[in-house]
């Protein structure tokens, strides 16, 4: 599966983006989908994920629930990333993840079954 990531830029805090990601190579219905963001001299941070398969929960780190909200569409093989609310401390570069097992992606815990893509960057203004 090879994960193409757009959408990032620079935007004001308090503003919007949408991030999106295109996976390739083989559909994404069994796989859980997410993002993880790492910014400049910080670790890689779980941001949000959703489930494979019926349902398709969702999950969100604490500091971006209520503020992003994580879709996916299967018939695109693509999952989408609406952050409202942005803050400077949003800044980073986003990776979007697919593995078979969601806690990979929630607990940072990518391993050879898992793929993720090049970053795009999110930098927000104060």
């Amino acid at each position: 599966v090879q994960l193409q990531a757009s959408g990032g830029g620079l935007v004001q805090a308090g503003g919007s983006l949408r991030l999106s990601c295109v996976a390739s190579g083989r559909t994404i219905n069994s796989y859980a989908m997410g993002w993880i963001r790492q910014a400049p001299g910080q670790e890689r941070e779980f941001v949000a994920a959703i489930s494979q398969g019926g349902g398709w929960s969702t999950h969100y780190e604490d500091s971006v629930e209520g503020r992003f909200t994580l879709s996916r569409d299967n018939a695109k093989s693509a999952i989408y990333l609406q952050m409202n609310s942005l803050r400077p401390e949003d800044t980073a570069v986003y990776y979007c993840a697919a593995s078979p097992f969601l806690h990979h992606i929630r607990e940072l815990s990518l391993t050879t079954d898992d793929y993720w893509g090049k970053g795009t960057q999110v930098t927000v203004s104060s």
